[in-house]
């Protein structure tokens, strides 16, 4: 079976096919995926579930063309082969509290698996942090951290340092406005890329 697309994540993976068949399997072990047919009706369970995470299933049932039971049966499966996730809600934080939001690039001072594992299980622990993405390149981690204040996020970045985890530098940005924030997937435009390998 060739792979064409992958997609990977700490715990999941999802893989587009040559032939657009969906796999998705558990851990970083591509080797034995289990195979899922998600269908166009899946697909569009999906994307209104991730635009409309409360609706209800008689509406959802309605919106897919399928009867509720149907529909909830498709649900549950998403749900137990971890393709949904989780359900949350989008807090306005401008609307709790005045705040900052800071982006992070960080650069550790060693490169081994040890050295990234123990920074990221670091990061985890902290609270301002509310995403933490490991890159390629120049740097090694970004981080995006909400803060009450430039004194809070300057307290943030002495922690950094101080984890002991090998951090070599940090270079600092303060986010002036949100143009995109990410919401959804359209899942279309990852169909449409496998197709257009065939």
């Amino acid at each position: 079976m060739q792979v064409d697309r992958v997609t990977l994540c700490r715990e999941f993976f999802i893989a587009l096919t040559a032939n657009g068949r969906i796999i998705c399997g558990a851990g970083n072990d591509r080797s034995k995926p289990y195979v899922i047919k998600l269908d166009q009706r899946d697909l569009k369970i999906l994307a209104i579930l991730q635009g409309e995470g409360r609706i209800s299933n008689r509406d959802l049932a309605a919106r897919v063309g399928l009867s509720p039971s149907s529909c909830l049966l498709r649900v549950r499966r998403l749900e137990k082969t971890r393709v949904i996730r989780a359900y949350h809600a989008r807090v306005d934080v401008s609307r709790v509290a005045r705040s900052i939001q800071c982006v992070a690039m960080v650069k550790l001072a060693r490169h081994g698996s040890g050295a990234f594992q123990a920074f990221a299980a670091a990061v985890r622990q902290l609270p301002e942090v509310v995403e933490c993405l490991m890159l390629s390149g120049q740097y090694d981690f970004m981080i995006k951290a909400i803060c009450r204040d430039i004194e809070r996020y300057n307290a943030l970045n002495d922690r950094l340092l101080a984890l002991g985890v090998g951090v070599d530098s940090i270079s600092s940005y303060v986010v002036m406005e949100e143009s995109k924030t990410f919401t959804t997937v359209d899942l279309s435009t990852l169909n449409e890329a496998a197709t257009d390998d065939e």
